[in-house]
Formats: structure tokens, C-alpha cells, sequence
């Protein structure tokens, strides 16, 4: 095997054993013949739509193939097997179709051609003859951004799906994501046409997350300051993990009367701050924090745990009979909830023995989106104005467990009490629990919710610039990111297809950016490494 697509990838270089995530070889495999199937599968989509023809069925399919590829999400080489399945079935059908309009149905490529073997084992083998380094001949800067490219559109296959989980969708989005992984398969493109699909890409995922947000918002409310409790409540209790709100809706309807109290973990902590959500009296706190501390937190918790999105690791023996997935969620031998009928999990809970006493706790505030912070604007506005607000400090991103990432913490801690921090994802659980303060009753750590709602700090950006008539970049906003999988690859190609520039990113630079790349960003958006906490905020406020 060889993988990179994340930030702790071994030696920073490439996991060639097993993945530092806990993907075995043959999981591996099997997501690069599923990479491989949807590049297929996308050629004949992009012919279709030059002949009319818009399949949602593949549509939705393209995005959650690709998504179960994205970093800890689905390590149960059995759904693979489906997916690949699936896919070819989908290809031959749009094939057909395809004829019948008149199209062009013979592509040379094997992906657009090939036959899955009828056994696990013989689709591992196919698997490893098209993986990332596939291609020894490939000029290594192209590979780079190859790679780039396919890890953007991760990201952005993760966030449509979630956006059409709730209704909204968007042909535009799909077809971009079908002429990208189509690209991919032209041996041809150079490095300005993949630089072009890049910046494509991150404009699209900003359409996607639009979306998403629309249909968070719109379905459950706008998120408003609300206090989340970060002790416990005697009685029984099912701890949510992950990203999808509508899973947990579900859940909180499912559990409404039968005595057991629910508890967000990791990102999910932002759902509190929803209306539609907090309604429900037993919709509780918050556990624990975030995704690389699970196998700790998790034995610890005495309730059932349910996994709704990307963030899964190995589970412990000691709760793997108490955890579930759904939805594109896998794990061997962990039990899988379909259709959304979580009465398994209920099931468990009940059995489970719950929190024995109340346990008091500290409590954190969530809820300040978009609206909630331009409901205050003309408060940060005077404030800037009159100089008590001095800076604003976007950190967030991904947590991870790798070293460094300390930093995110140190930093904050050293602020000034004259800035703003403005935090999202789960890289805030460095400092979530930290009472910063406020200036004039703004509060000085605003938790702009998931990873996704990086709209929203780019909506807050771009009013403010508004108001001061001015461009992003010329306000007094630093981006200082972590990153560790393609949701944040995505992000940052979206925030450089806005143009933002001098962001610091960490805790290390991503492997699959050859030097030359590297050098073309850092000319291009001054984008750099973070350094000591001292150092940068010394060269960002002077």
C-alpha cells in the first residue's frame, strides 16, 4: 500500500505497512479500486451530459463512493467490495444510455473498461495496480497535483453528500465533480490545467457548502449562543459522534420519553446551538472532545456510542459491543444501522448502565455563526473602530495526534485580551474550555461551529470587509489552520480560490505537495508554515 492523503501519514512521507489511521492494506487496496471506478464511471458521465442526460442515482452514488474513501470513515474491505460492485453497474447502465443518444462509448482507459474480479482477494490485486504510485513515469509535480486534485474533491464529495442528505443539491456541483475525475485519467493535462481544476474545485466546494449550509439552517434554524454543559446527568445515555445533524435529529426523535439522555462528542458539540435540536429536554451536553481521544473517552462513557460520519478509529474490545455506525460509517465486526432505525442502538443503551449521579462540570458556548455574529456587527464594528477590538484570529481545523499541535493552544493562550478569536472544526478542542473574556460584551472566543461552516467565517469575513471597504486580505483577520484530512484540503483550496492569502497552516505541510508545488503556493498566496506561537504572533501584530 502507499498512502498520503492525510497529516500524520507515517514518517510525514507515505503509509506503505498499515495506516497510521488503522487502514490495513486490503482496506486500502480496495479504496483505490474504488477511486479507480468512479474516475470510470465519470468518463461516461461527462459524455452523458453532452448528450442531455443527468442521472441523480449516479450522481448521489459518485459522491458517496468517493467520500468513503475520505480518512477514517469506512475500514470494512466487505462494503468495498459493493461500492465497486455498484459502481460498474452504474457505468454499463449510463453506457447504455449513452448509445442510445448516440454517444461515444469506448474510452481506453481501464477505468472506464475494466471487469471487477468476483472475489475480495482478486479485486485487492486489481486494487494495487492503481493506486497513488501507479505510475512510476509520472512527473512527480503532477502527480502532486493529481493528487491534490482527487483529495479536494474528497473534501467536496463529503460536504455535497451532506447537503443532499438534506435536499439541497445543485447539478453544477455534480458535473464539476464528474469533469475533475475524469480529468484525473488524461495523461495529457499539465500543471496550469490542474492548477485550473484546483481552484475550480475549492470554488465549487464553496457552492457545496452553501448548500449544506442552507440546508442545516434551513431545516433546523440558524444556531444561536447557547451554553453547553460539559459534565453528565444521572441516567441511561448514547453519545453521538461525527458530523450529520439529521442523524442525530432522528435519534433524539427515536428517543423522546424512554428515559435516556443524549451527548454530543467531537464535532457534533455545534449542534447544540441549533433550535430545532435543542428543543428536545433530553438533548443534554457534551462528552468529551475530540476525534483522536475516542478509544479513551469511549471506554469511559457507560452508554451506547453512535458514529454518523468520518472519525472512526479501531474501537477498544472493551465498548466494540457498544458501538455503532451508520450511514457511510464502517468498521469490521462493528454493528451497522441501516435506514435509520436506531433501535439497536436505543436497545443497548437501556441495557447499558448509564451515568450513576449527576456530575457537575464546566460548561462552553457554541452557536456564534454567521448570523449570530452579524447580529452583533455593528458592535464589533465600533469596537474595531475605536480600537478595542485590535485583531481577529481565525484558528481552527482539524485536530489530530500527532506532535505539534500544541501550538494551537500556546497560541491562544497568548493572544492579546485586545483580539478576537474566531475558532471551527474540531481543532478547537485545544482551547474550547478556556474562559477567555470578552471586549464590551463580545465575547472573545466565538465557536463558529464544524468544519463545514467555514461558510460562515468566510460570510463574517467578507461583511466585515464590507463594512470597512476593504478586501479580506486587508483586514485585521489572521488565518492560522490545522489541518489533518481532505474536508480540510478542500476548505483551504476554497479559501485560495477566494483570493485569501497569508494563511499559516499546520501543524505540517501536507506530503503529497512536491517542493516545486509548495514553492508556487507560497509565491502565489504567501501561504507558510506556522512557526513558534511567539514568533507568529510577533510578525501578525507587530
Amino acid at each position: 500500500m502507499f498512502c498520503f492523503q492525510c497529516e500524520q501519514t507515517a514518517k510525514g512521507e507515505g503509509c506503505t505497512k498499515i495506516g497510521v489511521c488503522g487502514k490495513k492494506p486490503e482496506v486500502a487496496a480496495m479504496q483505490d479500486l474504488l477511486i479507480h471506478t468512479t474516475k470510470g464511471l465519470s468518463r461516461y458521465a461527462v459524455e452523458a451530459r453532452r448528450h442531455g442526460i443527468s442521472d441523480d442515482a449516479v450522481n448521489r452514488f459518485t459522491c458517496e463512493a468517493i467520500f468513503s474513501t475520505l480518512t477514517n470513515v469506512d475500514f470494512d474491505p466487505d462494503r468495498f467490495v459493493e461500492l465497486v460492485s455498484e459502481g460498474v453497474k452504474y457505468r454499463e447502465a449510463l453506457k447504455a444510455k449513452i448509445a442510445e443518444a448516440g454517444g461515444t462509448t469506448d474510452f481506453p482507459e481501464n477505468a472506464a473498461n475494466f471487469t471487477p474480479a468476483e472475489t475480495l482477494e482478486g479485486m485487492i490485486a486489481q486494487g494495487e495496480k492503481v493506486g497513488v504510485r501507479s505510475d512510476p513515469d509520472m512527473n512527480p509535480d503532477i502527480l502532486s497535483l493529481r493528487e491534490l486534485l482527487i483529495y479536494g474533491m474528497k473534501g467536496l464529495a463529503a460536504y455535497a453528500d451532506h447537503a443532499a442528505i438534506l435536499g439541497q443539491t445543485d447539478e453544477t456541483v455534480y458535473a464539476f465533480i464528474h469533469e475533475a475525475m475524469a480529468a484525473t485519467l488524461d495523461k495529457t493535462l499539465g500543471a496550469d490545467e490542474y492548477v485550473g481544476l484546483a481552484m475550480k474545485c475549492g470554488e465549487v466546494n464553496f457552492r457545496a457548502m452553501e448548500l449544506l449550509d442552507a440546508g442545516n439552517t434551513g431545516t433546523y434554524g440558524h444556531p444561536v449562543p447557547t451554553s453547553v454543559p460539559l459534565g453528565a446527568k444521572k441516567g441511561k445515555a448514547i453519545l453521538v459522534s461525527g458530523h450529520d445533524l439529521k442523524d442525530l435529529d432522528t435519534l433524539l426523535k427515536q428517543t423522546e420519553g424512554k428515559g435516556i439522555n443524549i451527548y454530543t462528542h467531537g464535532e457534533m458539540l455545534p449542534c447544540h446551538g441549533y433550535p430545532e435540536l435543542k428543543k428536545y429536554s433530553h438533548f443534554y451536553g457534551h462528552y468529551g472532545t475530540a476525534w483522536q481521544n475516542q478509544a479513551k473517552e469511549f471506554a469511559a462513557f457507560p452508554g451506547a456510542i453512535l458514529m454518523t460520519t468520518n472519525c472512526i478509529q479501531k474501537p477498544k474490545a472493551s465498548y466494540q459491543d457498544h458501538i455503532f455506525t451508520t450511514g457511510l460509517v464502517g468498521w469490521p465486526g462493528v454493528t451497522h444501522v441501516a435506514n435509520s432505525d436506531f433501535t439497536p442502538v436505543i436497545r443497548k443503551a437501556l441495557e447499558l448502565p448509564g451515568f450513576a449521579e449527576d456530575t457537575e462540570g464546566k460548561s462552553v458556548m457554541v452557536g456564534f455563526a454567521r448570523n449570530a455574529v452579524m447580529g452583533v456587527a455593528p458592535q464589533v464594528i465600533e469596537a474595531v473602530r475605536n480600537k478595542a477590538i485590535r485583531h481577529f484570529f481565525l484558528v481552527g481545523g482539524c485536530d489530530g495526534a500527532k506532535p505539534g499541535r500544541d501550538y494551537y493552544t500556546e497560541l491562544v493562550e497568548k493572544v492579546p485580551e485586545d483580539c478576537v478569536i474566531l475558532t471551527l472544526a474540531c481543532g478547537k478542542f485545544r482551547f474550547f474550555d478556556k474562559d477567555l473574556g470578552d471586549i464590551g460584551g463580545i465575547p472573545r472566543l466565538l465557536d463558529v461551529g464544524q468544519c463545514n461552516d467555514a461558510y460562515s467565517a468566510i460570510r463574517i469575513a467578507s461583511a466585515l470587509a464590507d463594512a470597512f471597504e476593504c478586501g479580506v486580505n486587508d483586514l485585521p483577520l489572521s488565518m492560522i489552520l490545522s489541518w489533518y484530512e481532505q474536508k480540510a484540503c478542500v476548505i483551504l483550496l476554497t479559501l485560495l480560490s477566494l483570493g485569501i492569502r497569508d494563511i499559516r497552516l499546520g501543524p505540517s505541510l501536507p506530503a503529497f505537495i512536491s517542493p516545486n508545488i509548495l514553492s508556487v503556493l507560497v509565491e502565489k498566496f504567501n501561504i507558510m508554515p506556522i512557526g513558534t506561537p511567539d514568533e507568529d504572533l510577533k510578525a501578525i501584530l507587530g
